[in-house]
């Protein structure tokens, strides 16, 4: 297919180019980075210094001795990743890396469970997407499945079938959701990025809560699916990352290139832009709830970084109802929930209960059956003009900066599935209120680590842009790496 070869080849051109001897110094040294990212680990597979094999042996070692602490892989495909190393035919870009696929996606001979104690049973699939097809032509070894809430719902990784993922930084907290596995696995070290998606914020918040980079796509610009015309598709995939490049060389080789693609291809974006950006500043959410001190300070901060920078920045709001966005953003989501539980219900023979699925999933499929016929078509119509009021917003500021989250990263258990619906949907109010509206628009977002607590939280800073913007934020993503370095600052769970 043309896009694989295409996507492929740039790539390996942009990751070779990275990892050679002769490459070009940045001009500000950084402190250097605690562990390998992939682009790092690809080019030493590369030149021989070290074995694809060697490599996905180590990441094996640390994911068995760190899973007891951080939960965060569901399914462990160690002796096929074993016989892919040894069999020495991966190629690609990223050839001989180890890596998880986020356990809402099929990975051929794996079982997907979405979190839930109603897929424990589920058999080992046959077939697997084009987007994660891309992951293994990119030579990627992947050695298992990572944690996922019940279907991705919450913005934690506490499924009520599985272990809770704890957040390497602190084991108390929460990794975010729903790609915590990816974020705990990748900022342990385990491997250095990860498959992840984003419905509602699930790239940005775990990579906010664990110190990660993570870029949500586009609509309609990678692998994963073009839009269609039958409301509104929420879901994108990426990935969690150590480095801006490495997210970026990934980007590549899973963004859509085919004849008829919604956007033209960006292909590798390899560092910093030029060009003096028009930034809008947030602090409240929609609704008026003011952040956390920390999370002001992380925000404030990174404003003075942007203007230090030579970015303008100005204070701006919100261009909707942040309310009557919440409850229709609440009621489109909890059509999902619905659509799961009557699933469940038809499979069992008797109505889904909490044997099977977790308070809060019950609560929204239950917000649904309440709704009288026109309402989702209703609130359909509503996002659509929060997402054209979105597209009028960003003509007048080239990216908004923002927190990810009111709040640092939440305790275990404050956000989890098993509290009950009236009160977890009040907490969620001003846990998560600044990155669904993304979702809607369809526009490109990301959290970029710059900012840890006095106690060793991490604390991202969300960065949103226009729809089909993804290079510009690369290009920023980039400054702010050399200027506010990161990667090598590493969580006490680790190795």
């Amino acid at each position: 297919m043309n896009f694989s070869r295409r996507g492929l080849m740039v790539a390996t051109a942009a990751v070779a180019a990275a990892t050679s001897a002769g490459a070009k110094p940045r001009a500000a040294a950084a402190p250097p980075a605690w562990t390998p990212d992939a682009t790092e680990l690809a080019g030493r597979i590369r030149r021989k210094e070290v074995s694809a094999v060697e490599v996905v042996e180590a990441a094996i070692r640390k994911a068995e001795a760190l899973q007891p602490k951080i939960g965060a892989i569901v399914t462990s495909d160690f002796d096929r990743a074993m016989d892919k190393a040894r069999s020495g035919q991966a190629s690609g870009p990223f050839a001989g890396v180890p890596f998880l696929i986020k356990d809402l996606d099929p990975y051929v001979g794996l079982p997907t469970r979405f979190g839930s104690r109603s897929s424990l049973g589920a058999r080992p699939v046959k077939t697997q997407t084009p987007f994660i097809d891309a992951y293994d032509r990119a030579g990627l070894v992947v050695i298992g499945k990572s944690s996922t809430p019940e279907y991705g719902f919450l913005p934690t990784t506490e499924p009520m079938g599985f272990l809770p993922t704890r957040n390497p930084w602190n084991l108390g907290h929460s990794s975010g959701g729903s790609s915590g596995g990816a974020a705990a696995a990748t900022a342990a070290g385990i491997v250095p990025f990860a498959h992840a998606t984003d419905g509602g914020g699930s790239i940005r918040i775990p990579a906010a809560n664990c110190g990660l980079f993570g870029m949500k796509p586009s609509r309609g610009r990678m692998l994963d699916g073009r839009p269609n015309n039958k409301g509104i598709d929420l879901s994108v995939a990426h990935c969690v990352t150590h480095s801006v490049r490495d997210s970026a060389a990934l980007f590549a080789v899973s963004e859509d290139t085919e004849a008829g693609a919604t956007f033209a291809p960006i292909g590798v974006v390899t560092g910093p832009g030029k060009g003096r950006l028009k930034v809008g500043l947030l602090l409240e959410t929609g609704t008026g709830l003011r952040p956390d001190p920390e999370v002001v300070q992380a925000v404030e901060s990174a404003a003075k970084l942007m203007e230090s920078l030579g970015h303008k920045v100005e204070t701006t709001h919100w261009p909707i109802d942040g309310n009557q966005f919440g409850r229709d953003f609440t009621a489109l989501w909890s059509t999902g929930a619905a659509e799961l539980a009557a699933g469940v219900s038809k499979a069992m023979g008797r109505p889904a209960d909490a044997s099977v699925l977790e308070p809060f999933t019950l609560g929204m499929a239950e917000l649904v059956r309440g709704l009288k016929p026109g309402d989702i078509p209703a609130v359909v119509e509503r996002l659509q003009a929060a997402a054209k009021a979105y597209d009028t917003w960003l003509t007048r500021y080239d990216v908004i900066l923002s927190p990810v989250l009111g709040h640092v990263p939440a305790d275990l258990g404050f956000v989890s599935g098993n509290v009950s619906f009236e009160t977890l949907q009040a907490r969620l109010l001003s846990y998560v209120g600044y990155t669904p509206l993304h979702n809607v628009a369809g526009a490109p977002a990301m959290s970029v680590p710059l900012h840890w607590t006095a106690d060793g939280l991490p604390v991202g800073v969300h960065f949103a842009g226009r729809i089909g913007g993804e290079k510009r934020l690369f290009e920023l993503a980039y400054q702010l790496e050399a200027a506010q370095p990161w990667a090598h600052r590493k969580p006490p769970t680790s190795l």
